[in-house]
């Protein structure tokens, strides 16, 4: 029998609702498609001023929590390094963020812009200024600070407060306990069902353009089949890096990925125009700064088109929609760093190398179209967007080396959001374990490729991409409640408090860093100094004049509670916890298995989190008197 290590509600809940979806657009594809593109439609033009609203607040917050007090706490415990190197950070940002998008609207988005401005006259030098303004408003800021509030809530919660590395987690300081709830598993489902069609529509995106840069270059048949076939072979390479692990798998495709982009763009921008590309990347930031606040707040009040909901409302509630997945992937590999560095690495460098990106392949194909191309990269950007990359690069030397690398990198940027997509959805779905089980892996990443598959056939990819769209409404509401929860619970934590007590001797300091605690060590911990510590305390307190204080026992420690009349209840406990040594460590762990430490971590009343590894009773003591001291003086 199968070992399984999930929370049942959500894993089967989500996917019996992702079955029902899938079944009414294979069924009605067309019925489908006309519903949820109509409740799109009204979603946007309803709801657009609160699109627009929540996505300008989500940059103040992140920005307000980079620079304050709270940008110097860690995402863990204080003394917690990071777990991956930077470059590999942000390697493995820039593929999960932006990925098969970069690779499609390269040259699509900006030319789009150019034919068809909201402000100028198409064709123009004052189109091409004004498309890539757009464009960069669109890749910007705007997405990572989207990003950057699920991430940071989720890594805050998880990696310095202890709690599962899911949506849920993120919500305790509005919610409490009630997190374990009806409501907590709603919101993780709809979590898992958001990043999965979202990937799924991505998926489908990314295996056209794949099928067009083959039969540019072999030949080979485009169509629905063949592109299912082509589904198969790019899940079976990302079948086998999620089963590899995050470390190995995602983070080496992830660089793999970055090396050919850069390779790819900086070949465009030698080939191409390169003095009119620096000068226009100096000008396109120039120009963005300019009208940074101008695009975010402009909803085309006094004047209004469609071209509003087309572009940018269309974008905001596509990230919205995206960010489950990208928020909690970026989580999950960034304990360690601080927040300000956070806030600014996911902020600042994904958005300063897509607006390179986009200056090189967008400017260079307006000139080209402009020039020698005249008017035929436009056509066929009108004709099939996925077309477009390949009729761009034919106006360069090498296009048939250029192409094939092309086709690489939307291959390897399809896997690495599927595998990526696979490990995120598998974390939600057991309650934010990490060591799942290897065949929960392989369902959601077999369930990803058969979503694209199914929906391409039944031409229903337009329907899922509507409906993930409207979900993007609901989930505004709880990054907003992310949000406040999180502004809450960091402000708290910098007016409080550090414990002090006395640090474990060097012996035991120096042990601990050659040879990192196992669990076994920790729980006979908890049995000679933890438990007797605790108990000494309530007792102590019983005696004076205390109602009741007592120890609990529970699976991974012990919980003192104090009742006393008049005052909320006074709680502390001692908790066993691990985490995963990066896959670089010199430490190795049996049977191939990633290697782990485990720490004795005490929680005070406000949620702090404090390693107390190798404390003695005393010491223990001292730590649970300290917090007592606090809780008195309210």
């Amino acid at each position: 029998m199968l070992k399984s290590r999930m929370n049942p509600r959500v894993f089967w809940g989500a996917s019996l609702i992702i079955g029902l979806l899938l079944a009414a657009a294979l069924i009605a594809p067309g019925a489908s498609d006309y519903a949820f593109s109509h409740a799109q439609a009204w979603v946007i033009d309803t709801f657009g001023w609160f699109y627009v609203a929540s996505v300008a607040g989500f940059v103040l917050v992140v920005l307000v929590l980079a620079m304050g007090p709270t940008g110097r706490l860690k995402l863990g415990p204080d003394d917690a390094e990071p777990d991956f190197p930077y470059l590999s950070w942000l390697a493995m940002l820039f593929a999960a963020g932006m990925g098969i998008g970069l690779m499609y609207f390269a040259v699509a988005e900006p030319v789009q812009h150019y034919a068809a401005p909201p402000d100028a006259v198409p064709g123009t030098f004052a189109a091409a200024r004004e498309g890539m303004v757009i464009t960069f408003v669109h890749w910007g800021v705007h997405a990572w600070a989207i990003y950057a509030v699920v991430g940071l809530s989720l890594a805050y919660f998880a990696h310095r407060k202890g709690l599962p590395l899911t949506l849920r987690s993120g919500l305790h300081p509005l919610l409490g306990r009630r997190i374990n709830g009806p409501i907590g598993d709603a919101v993780d489902i709809f979590a898992i069902c958001g990043t999965l069609f979202g990937i799924a529509t991505s998926l489908g995106l990314g295996v056209a353009q794949i099928n067009s840069g083959l039969n540019y270059l072999t030949g080979l048949p485009t169509g629905p089949w063949v592109q299912v076939g082509l589904i198969a072979l790019v899940m079976g390479a990302a079948t086998i890096s999620v089963l590899t692990g995050l470390d190995r798998g995602v983070r080496r495709l992830s660089e793999l990925n970055l090396v050919i982009a850069v390779g790819l763009m900086l070949f465009v921008l030698v080939a191409g125009p390169t003095g009119f590309l620096l000068k226009a990347l100096v000008q396109n930031f120039g120009l963005y700064l300019d009208h940074f606040f101008e695009r975010t707040f402009n909803l085309y009040a006094y004047e209004p088109r469609g071209w509003m909901a087309s572009w940018t409302l269309f974008y905001w509630a596509w990230w919205i929609a995206w960010s489950p997945f990208v928020g909690m992937f970026i989580a999950r590999i960034s304990r360690g760093r601080t927040v300000r560095e956070f806030a600014m690495g996911v902020l600042l460098v994904p958005t300063g190398f897509t607006f390179l990106w986009m200056t090189v392949f967008g400017n260079t194909a307006i000139a080209l179209d402009m020039g020698t191309a005249a008017g035929a990269i436009t056509q066929a950007v009108q004709t099939d967007l996925s077309t477009a990359l390949f009729r761009f690069l034919e106006y360069l030397p090498g296009t048939a080396i250029t192409s094939t690398l092309a086709v690489l990198l939307v291959a390897v940027f399809f896997v690495t959001s599927a595998d990526s997509g696979s490990l995120v959805i598998d974390t939600i779905a057991s309650g934010g374990a990490d060591d799942t089980p290897r065949w929960q892996r392989v369902y959601w990443c077999s369930l990803q490729g058969l979503a694209a598959a199914l929906l391409l056939l039944a031409g229903g990819l337009g329907a899922l991409q509507a409906a993930t769209l409207v979900a993007a409404l609901p989930f505004a509401i709880i990054m907003i409640a992310l949000s406040v929860g999180l502004i809450r619970q960091m402000y708290a934590d910098v007016a409080g408090r550090e414990i002090e007590t006395e640090a474990p001797p060097l012996a035991e300091r120096v042990k601990r860093i050659l040879s990192p605690a196992r669990r076994k060590d920790i729980d006979r911990q908890i049995e000679r100094h933890g438990l007797p510590a605790m108990e000494a305390v309530a007792a102590a307190l019983t005696l004076g004049g205390m109602e009741t204080a007592e120890v609990v026992r529970g699976e991974d420690g012990a919980e003192l509670v104090v009742h006393h009349p008049g005052w909320s209840d006074f709680r502390w406990s001692l908790v066993a916890t691990s985490r995963a040594l990066p896959a670089f460590s010199a430490l190795n762990a049996p049977e191939g298995r990633r290697a782990s430490e485990w720490r004795l971590t005490g929680r005070g009343q406000d949620g702090r989190q404090h390693d107390l590894t190798g404390f003695t009773r005393t010491q223990i003591e001292a730590a649970i008197l300290e917090q007592l001291e606090r809780w008195r003086r309210g």
